[in-house]
């Protein structure tokens, strides 16, 4: 009985912060009652409800990046005391560029992959693969892409959304299945 009560309650809490990110974001501001005159306004500042929406539409795509476990992959792992454990300090960073993998060991049925100690490198029948860095670093992360970029990488298992194969094991085939607002939260 207990546990029925405690799935009950996650899955309330999971509806109420997915509807968060489902929220449209407003990006038309409202002109201030009683405003300055053209030439005294500085630049405007976001309305209030656009602000709400955006930091509700960042809140929906933080919940969604954690319960889809991109964090798994994409934030390397370090030992702790219980054993392997994402390393939080480089959350989301993608395979750390300093460490340099040796070939991987030959696998025999029925072993199909195997993955780094960092949980950031593959490798399988389609090669070896490592885990993008998804921060917002325009040079050795996703900074330069656009909202459109990202969701047609999602959609099409290209980089960029136009380019070379996504690998596995990203499972972009499954989040293409998400809808607009959700990948559109994500990317925020």
């Amino acid at each position: 009985m207990l546990r029925i009560r405690y799935s009950a309650l996650t899955v309330v809490v999971a509806l109420l912060a997915l509807a968060g990110c489902r929220k449209e974001e407003t990006t038309a501001a409202s002109p201030p009652a009683g405003g300055a005159p053209a030439s005294e306004a500085a630049a405007p500042s976001p309305a209030p409800a656009a602000a709400a929406a955006s930091s509700d539409l960042v809140g929906g795509g933080r919940y969604l990046v954690v319960v889809m476990a991109c964090n798994d992959c994409h934030t390397p792992f370090k030992m702790g005391k219980n054993g392997p454990e994402p390393d939080m300090t480089r959350l989301l960073s993608g395979h750390p560029e300093g460490l340099k993998m040796p070939p991987p060991p030959k696998l025999e049925m029925p072993w199909a992959m195997v993955g780094s100690a960092t949980n950031t490198a593959w490798a399988g029948p389609w090669g070896v693969s490592y885990t993008a860095n998804l921060t917002p670093d325009q040079n050795t992360g996703i900074g330069i892409w656009t909202e459109d970029m990202f969701i047609r990488a999602m959609r099409t298992g290209k980089h960029m959304g136009t380019s070379r194969a996504i690998l596995p094991p990203m499972p972009w085939d499954w989040y293409s299945k998400m809808r607009d607002e959700e990948l559109k939260a994500i990317f925020a």
